[in-house]
C-alpha cells in the first residue's frame, strides 16, 4: 500500500500512551527479572543490575548531601540562608544611587525551622537594601493554624484551616463546602509517590508485563564489540517483537489501566494533592472538583481512544531493542521502531549508545534520533577516584548544547567545588555560562556552606553580577513555638470585618511604618 507522504500531527494522548508502552517494554520491567539462565531473564537482569549500579554511584558521590537530606526529613531541624550580591559592572555615572550601591551594600537573611514529621515550620525574614532595614517578618505554620508577623503590624494575623474555608465562602458564595487543610502543604514537600502506591504499580504492572513478553522473544549470542576503543567479550541480547505481539502487548496494559480503579484513584490522588494541595482533597471548589473530573475523564478518554487507534496503528518492524552485557552490566545498547497513524508516514525512533561502568568511572555516549533529522547526543563522563570528582556532560541538538563541567574534593566531610553550567548555539551571542563554586561541610546533625554564583554573557564584563549565598543548618530539637499573647484571630470575622481592618488598621499602620523607614517627618528609623 502506499503511503501518504504529508505528515499530520498525532494525537498527543495517542503519542504519550504508545511511546510511554514502548519504553515500559524496553526496560522498566527489569525489577522483575528472575535470576535464570534463560536470554529473557538475563535482559532484565543486566537492566536492572544497570540501573542500581548507576543509582549507587550516585549515592556515593553524594552521600554527604544524600545523607543529610534524609536527616532533615526525618528530624526538626534549622536552615539559616543570606544572600548578598556583587556588581562588577561599570559604574554608574548618574545622580543617586547606582546598582553597585545598591546590590553591594544588601542581604536578605531567611531562617526557617521544620518539623516534617510533626507538621510545623517557622520562618524569619530580614532584608536590608543600601542601608534600609526591614526586619521581623515571621511566618508559622502547622497542620491547623497559619500566622504572618508584619513589622508595621502591633499584633500578629493568625487563622485556622478550618476558619478559612468559611471566611473564603463568606467572600465568595460560589465556593459553598470549601474546606483548607494546612497539612496538605507539608505532604506536598515531600513530593515523592507514597511507598504503597509505587509498590502497586509495580507488582500490578511491571511485574505482568515481565510475564507477558513471550520468551521466544529474545535471542542471545556471543559477541566481542568495541566500546569506547575497548574490546570487549559480551553476551548479545536482543528482544524483537512483531507488531502484532507488540499491540496484544500494549493492548493488555491499556485494558488493565481502563479497568483498574485503584490506579485511577493514586492519579486522582496526585492531581488534586500537586494541583490544589492547600484544599481538602474532599471538598474542593466547584470549577476545581470539575477540573480534576476532565482530567480523570481526558485519562478515560485517551485510554480509550489508543485502544481503538492501536488496530490501525502502523508498526511495521515491531520493536527490536538489543543489549551488549559484560559482566551483568550494559555496555551497549540499540533500540528502534517505526509507527505512526494509519495512511500516514513513518516516524523512526531509534536509540544507539554504550557505556562504560566501573566503580571509579562511568563513561555514557547515546544517540537519539527520530527519522534521521532530529538527533540528540548525550555524553556524559563521570569520575571518582579518591573523592575526587571530575565530570563532564554534554547534551547537543540542531547545533544548541548544553554542558556542565564540574570537580570537586572531599576531605574530612567538606567538599570544596567549581561547577559550570553553559549554553551555547548558533547565534553569536546566543551563548553563557552559570558559574558556582564554593564549600560545604556535613557534621552528623548540621551542615555550614557557602556558594557563589556568577553569570558570564558576551560583551558583558566576566561574572557581571555575582551571588553570594551563606547557608548553616543544624538539628534542633523542635520548632519554636510563637508568641500567643497579641494575636489578631481573622478566623472570627466576617469576610466585610477583614475588607474594613484591612483598609483601615492595616493600611494605616503600614502608611506610618512606610514613612518612618524612608525617614519622612515623623517617622523613627530606630523603630525598625
Amino acid at each position: 500500500m502506499e503511503q501518504n507522504t504529508t505528515k499530520k500531527r498525532m494525537p498527543k494522548t495517542l503519542i504519550a500512551i504508545i511511546v510511554a508502552a514502548v519504553l515500559v517494554i524496553g526496560g522498566s520491567a527489569a525489577a522483575f527479572a528472575l535470576i535464570t539462565g534463560s536470554p529473557k531473564a538475563q535482559y532484565f537482569q543486566a537492566e536492572k543490575n544497570t540501573i542500581e549500579f548507576l543509582t549507587d554511584s550516585v549515592k556515593e558521590r553524594y552521600q554527604p548531601e544524600m545523607d543529610w537530606r534524609e536527616h532533615s526529613m526525618e528530624n526538626p531541624t534549622e536552615n539559616a540562608v543570606e544572600l548578598s550580591a556583587e556588581y562588577n559592572g561599570p559604574p554608574s555615572s548618574g545622580m543617586g544611587m547606582g546598582p553597585e550601591q545598591i546590590l553591594n551594600n544588601s542581604t536578605i537573611a531567611f531562617t526557617s525551622q521544620v518539623d516534617q514529621d510533626n507538621h510545623q515550620m517557622n520562618a524569619d525574614l530580614q532584608m536590608n537594601f543600601a542601608g534600609i532595614e526591614i526586619n521581623d517578618i515571621g511566618m508559622y505554620l502547622d497542620s491547623d493554624k497559619a500566622r504572618l508577623q508584619l513589622p508595621f503590624l502591633d499584633e500578629a494575623l493568625q487563622i485556622t484551616d478550618e476558619n478559612l474555608g468559611p471566611l473564603l465562602q463568606d467572600a465568595d458564595p460560589s465556593l459553598s463546602e470549601i474546606k483548607i487543610d494546612f497539612e496538605a502543604i507539608f505532604n506536598q514537600m515531600e513530593g515523592t509517590l507514597p511507598e504503597e502506591d509505587r509498590e502497586y504499580i509495580a507488582d500490578e504492572y511491571l511485574s505482568m508485563i515481565y510475564s507477558e513478553l513471550p520468551d521466544d522473544a529474545f535471542t542471545e549470542e556471543q559477541e566481542k564489540v568495541t566500546v569506547q576503543e575497548q574490546s570487549i567479550d559480551t553476551t548479545k541480547i536482543t528482544l524483537n517483537l512483531s507488531e502484532q505481539q507488540l499491540k496484544a502487548l500494549i493492548t493488555t496494559v491499556l485494558e488493565k489501566m481502563k479497568n483498574d480503579d485503584d490506579l485511577k484513584e493514586i492519579i486522582e490522588e496526585q492531581i488534586r494533592m500537586q494541583q490544589y494541595g492547600v484544599f481538602a482533597s474532599d471538598s474542593l471548589p466547584n470549577d476545581m472538583e470539575n477540573d480534576v473530573t476532565a482530567a480523570m475523564d481526558d485519562f478515560d478518554q485517551s485510554i480509550d481512544d489508543a485502544i481503538s487507534g492501536l488496530e490501525d496503528y502502523q508498526i511495521p518492524e515491531g520493536l527490536t531493542s538489543t543489549i551488549w552485557v559484560q559482566d551483568n552490566l550494559i555496555v551497549k545498547r540499540e533500540f528502534s521502531t517505526s509507527l505512526a497513524p494509519a495512511e500516514e508516514t513513518l516516524t523512526t525512533l531509534t536509540i544507539s549508545g554504550n557505556q562504560l561502568l566501573t566503580n571509579e568511572e562511568q563513561n555514557l555516549s547515546y544517540e537519539f534520533t527520530a527519522d534521521d533529522d532530529s538527533t540528540v547526543t548525550v555524553d556524559a563522563n563521570l569520575s571518582n577516584k579518591e573523592n575526587q570528582l571530575e565530570d563532564s556532560i554534554t547534551i547537543a541538538a540542531d547545533g544548541i548544547e548544553l554542558s556542565y563541567n564540574g570537580s570537586s574534593q572531599l576531605q574530612d566531610g567538606t567538599r570544596e567545588f567549581e561547577r559550570v553550567f553553559s549554553f551555547s548555539s548558533p547565534d553569536p551571542n546566543g551563548s553563557g555560562s552559570l558559574n558556582w563554586s564554593g564549600e560545604a561541610t556535613y557534621e552528623n546533625d548540621q551542615k555550614r556552606a557557602d556558594h557563589t554564583l556568577a553569570v558570564d554573557m558576551p560583551d558583558l564584563p566576566q561574572e557581571f553580577v555575582s551571588l553570594n549565598i551563606k547557608n548553616d543548618a543544624k538539628t534542633i530539637n523542635e520548632v519554636t513555638q510563637p508568641d500567643d499573647s497579641n494575636v489578631k484571630q481573622l478566623g472570627d470575622m466576617s469576610a466585610q470585618e477583614v475588607e474594613t481592618y484591612f483598609q483601615t488598621e492595616f493600611a494605616q499602620q503600614f502608611q506610618q511604618w512606610f514613612m518612618g523607614m524612608m525617614g519622612a517627618p515623623g517617622g523613627n528609623m530606630n523603630n525598625f
